[in-house]
């Protein structure tokens, strides 16, 4: 080992191989090299494509590492290093220039110069302002906003030269930096890197141009992995102080992810979506109908459960159904009489007991003739049901018992018998072959599942209706019984079950429970519910499969910016939260154009008149699981970035 004041870069004994093809030996490009590199040096490195010179630039800036031997940074092994430490080394003191200049397109001068900063934490006002001044620096204080196509290849390299002095640049590392210059470009260039090496910095210039490598103090020459010439390091020299302007940001290897990083990657990756605009809106289609796919199945689900059961509520929650059957042990069929009527309604437990008897009936008014249902019931009807009347009066008990011929039309019987009338009340009706006069027109109320529209019947009172429609009907087809309370339908129905027993001697009578059937068909409209929130979220799932592969496409397209931004400072995490923040952008910008999209569908099919309810908890709902989607399916992608291998990514294109 050459003796001599200590060493800023000293490598002993390095050797990296790489695995070749399957079934085929490792391919060594170092082997057991030993170099010696001091502070304020001019090297260049020259040799032959494949002798290794790229290798070890990438060992030296900690790009990559060693098979074997070890690599000293200012007395420190580098192998001990952790990865976050590795990327504060080469952010705080290595800079890169390369042949192919390496710039962002995307990306304005004064921004790909401040590329290294934002992995230090540095504020925005700090980084602009001191992009600016190294641009102004090297000729170009008047190109800051200009995108790298509107850049000459002189002016490009120049930019690629302040993003290496950003953060101080004690070490340039220059790949072949002339190598796609005109020689004017190039004599710019290397003028450059002369007066940066005559301010104190250590330069180490990679070239296989033997004229341009004479140019430096101290020229090392590498062939099949091995330095076979090194002309030896020069006199030291008493090297001016670093300008204040270069001197590095202070950081921390440990730094977390913050807000100043979340902007710039949410900048970042907004101007990527606009640069791509057709397939971002092509992405955020498979967000947008998922979000509004799920707000408005689960507004139709909603609002239809909840007219259902409004209007099962309102047959009363409170109701027992009781009609005949055979025994169970078989016998004639069960009769309710009207005295059982009467100890039903003497329970303390009931409130009232209504019978009914519905069938079809012929019913005409003028040349109107229609078969409509034809309800012969008590006048209790519109109590035990809640249902209001929207024209004229309903029948009384009086009038039921003299068997008044009078009639009531539903919301929709009288728009047919009546289409020019809004009251019919003392208009006569044809039912069956009795004359009835009509007295009223009840509210529009409705369909329950499998039941018939109530809108469409007409109610005649049950004495009446016995007398002049269903004679041979010698009881009622049901009985609604209504319970005194919610809370004593237990009751009820035992009462009522023990009474008829106790009259009848068997159980040849049936009691439906109202609010049973009104829950299981809750349970019912719910699964509905459940099974088109579902369908729709089929569509986030879809939509949640094209930002995978959006992303996917996105990571191979910038393999090269990723590894632009590990050669500058960028650790794992903070590639993770640039790609992960892309991802969640995009499914932010699908979720809130899905929500709109889903209110304004539901505006639509509230106008056609459809049952909707727009709940709140819905759209927060859809929102955060479109929100999920993007976390969920921008992790693996964002994950692959992370992980690229930098050397490979600065190599891709």
């Amino acid at each position: 080992m050459v003796s001599g004041p200590p060493a800023l870069l000293e490598l002993s004994g390095i050797r990296r191989h790489y695995a070749g093809p399957p079934g085929e030996p490792e391919v060594e490009v170092l082997r057991g090299l030993d170099l010696r590199i001091h502070a304020g040096e001019f090297i260049a490195i020259v040799g032959a494509s494949g002798s290794g010179k790229s290798t070890l630039m990438h060992l030296l800036g900690c790009l990559d590492q060693a098979s074997s031997g070890t690599y000293r940074f200012d007395g420190q092994d580098v192998a001990l290093l952790t990865a976050n430490e590795r990327a504060q080394l080469r952010s705080t003191h290595f800079g890169f220039v390369f042949q192919a200049y390496h710039l962002i397109p995307t990306e304005s001068a004064s921004e790909n110069v401040q590329v290294p900063a934002l992995y230090t934490g540095l504020g925005q006002a700090q980084r602009t302002e001191r992009a600016m001044a190294l641009l102004g620096r090297l000729g170009l204080g008047d190109k800051g906003n200009l995108r790298p196509h509107q850049l000459s290849g002189g002016q490009q390299q120049r930019v690629s030269i302040a993003r290496a002095l950003m953060n101080g640049g004690q070490i340039l590392l220059a790949d072949e930096p002339t190598g796609a210059l005109d020689s004017e470009s190039g004599k710019q260039v290397m003028a450059l890197l002369h007066a940066l090496s005559q301010a104190g910095r250590t330069i180490v210039l990679i070239t296989h141009d033997r004229a341009l490598a004479a140019q430096a103090s101290r020229v090392i020459e590498i062939q099949d992995g091995r330095i076979v010439v090194d002309s030896g390091r020069p006199a030291t020299h008493a090297a001016p102080a670093v300008p204040a302007l270069s001197a590095a940001p202070a950081g921390a290897a440990d730094r977390r992810v913050g807000w100043s990083d979340l902007r710039e990657a949410v900048r970042t990756a907004w101007r990527g979506m606009r640069a791509n605009r057709t397939r971002t809106a092509l992405t955020l289609l498979g967000i947008v109908i998922g979000v509004a796919a799920v707000m408005v199945m689960s507004a139709i689900g909603e609002g239809t459960r909840r007219q259902v059961m409004e209007r099962m509520g309102s047959m009363g929650t409170v109701n027992l159904y009781l009609d005949s059957k055979s025994p169970d042990g078989g016998g004639p069929f069960g009769l309710l009489t009207e005295q059982d009527l009467d100890a039903v309604r003497a329970l303390p437990q009931i409130r009232r007991a209504k019978p009914v008897i519905s069938e079809y009936v012929a019913v005409r008014h003028g040349n109107v003739s229609k078969q409509v249902v034809v309800v012969a019931t008590s006048a209790e009807m519109p109590a035990a049901h809640h249902w209001p009347l929207e024209k004229g009066r309903y029948y009384t008990g009086t009038e039921d018992r003299e068997l008044a011929p009078l009639a009531v039309l539903g919301h929709k019987a009288r728009k047919h018998y009546f289409p020019d009338t809004p009251d019919p009340s003392g208009r006569q009706l044809l039912v069956g072959n009795a004359l009835f006069e009509v007295i009223g027109v009840m509210a529009e109320r409705g369909t329950l599942t499998g039941v018939q529209d109530f809108d469409e019947m007409v109610f005649i009172p049950y004495q009446s209706g016995r007398a002049r429609l269903y004679q041979s009907h010698v009881q009622p087809q049901y009985v609604t019984v209504q319970a005194l309370s919610a809370a004593q339908v237990p009751q009820a129905l035992a009462a009522l079950k023990g009474l008829l027993l106790a009259r009848h001697g068997r159980e040849d009578f049936s009691i439906v429970n109202a609010a049973a059937a009104i829950a299981t068909e809750a349970a019912t409209q719910r699964n509905l519910s459940r099974m088109l929130g579902l369908i729709a979220a089929v569509s986030l799932v879809v939509g949640g499969v094209g930002i995978m592969n959006v992303m996917l496409m996105s990571v191979k397209e910038r393999t090269r910016e990723i590894g632009i931004r590990v050669a500058t400072g960028a650790r794992q995490r903070d590639i993770l939260c640039q790609f992960m923040t892309e991802a969640v952008l995009l499914t932010l910008v699908g979720g809130v154009i899905g929500i709109l999209a889903g209110l304004a569908l539901c505006a639509a099919l509230l106008l056609a008149g459809e049952p909707l309810l727009i709940s709140v908890s819905a759209m927060a709902a859809a929102f955060a699981c479109a929100v999920a989607t993007g976390l969920l399916f921008g992790h693996m992608p964002a994950r692959t970035a992370a992980r690229l291998d930098p050397v490979v990514a600065l190599a891709g294109e």
